[in-house]
């Protein structure tokens, strides 16, 4: 979400028009779906005053991914918690506040809520933390496929990582941004598609489907801007079954952000 009640930090660089909650309603509505999980952007560094706004609009049908740093309090933690945040994302490469060497303690601190930890990495970095991270006592979900680099794709360094994760039983990975490091382009994504197709076979319970609305980096020209129903339509390509697809979209969110798991303190609008 982006609203501009809330300020963005000097410096960041995706910084795209308005995205609120009646915006993305309009969005759900147009795919069908009544589930969502809001993460912070990297615009508003480690403030949350918007994701935790957001949540309380959505209410209990939402979950939140937070960014934090090292100085975070246990009282912040368990507001967060208690607002409905499930996790925290480590952003490496744009306004990154956590160190790869702060990552082992804040996995401590968030294991005992039963949080997970989101990654957003450049590949060479996913390859070169891949020892580190199937060490970590929470579970590990890497964003965007692991931005495996094409035409490389599956012989690449990126992917061996992203595949010892997956293998490890620990980690996960979001079925998104299929437009972010493709070679080929729409409608199918072909390439990586067939990373998408990849992961599904190797851990069809462990992996998520994500939107990544509002496309923040194509907003800013880094990509061309995507057409979310068709990425919502490449999950049918992806997963023909319907018990699979049940599974990407229902079953595994209730695991892994805990939907069926507890009850809100937050109230529902």
């Amino acid at each position: 979400m982006y609203d501009a009640r809330f300020p963005t930090v000097p410096g960041a660089t995706l910084t795209p028009p308005p995205a609120t909650v009646s915006d993305y309603r309009l969005l759900q509505h147009r795919l069908g779906t009544t589930r969502n999980v809001i993460v912070t952007p990297s615009a508003y560094g480690t403030d949350n005053r918007c994701l935790l706004d957001a949540l309380q609009q959505m209410g209990s049908q939402s979950r939140g991914i937070a960014v934090i740093n090292s100085q975070v309090t246990d009282k912040e933690l368990e507001t967060l918690h208690r607002h409905g945040v499930r996790g925290i994302r480590v952003l490496f490469g744009r306004t990154n506040p956590v160190t790869p060497e702060e990552i082992e303690p804040l996995a401590a601190r968030i294991k005992p809520l039963g949080w997970q930890m989101q990654f957003y990495m450049p590949a060479a970095q996913l390859a070169s933390l891949a020892d580190r991270l199937v060490k970590l006592p929470t579970p590990i979900v890497i964003d965007h496929m692991g931005h495996i680099p094409q035409p490389e794709g599956e012989n690449s360094q990126a992917y061996k990582a992203m595949r010892r994760i997956l293998d490890s039983g620990n980690g996960w990975v979001k079925l998104s941004g299929a437009y972010m490091d493709t070679k080929i382009g729409p409608p199918h994504y072909p390439d990586t598609s067939a990373i998408a197709r990849s992961f599904i076979a190797a851990a069809p319970e462990r992996v998520v489907w994500g939107s990544n609305w509002p496309h923040p980096a194509a907003q800013a020209g880094e990509t061309p801007l995507p057409d979310d129903m068709n990425l919502f339509n490449l999950l049918a390509e992806w997963a023909p079954n319907d018990s699979l697809r049940a599974k990407i979209l229902v079953d595994n969110p209730e695991a892994l952000f805990g939907f069926n798991a507890d009850t809100r303190a937050v109230a529902a609008v």
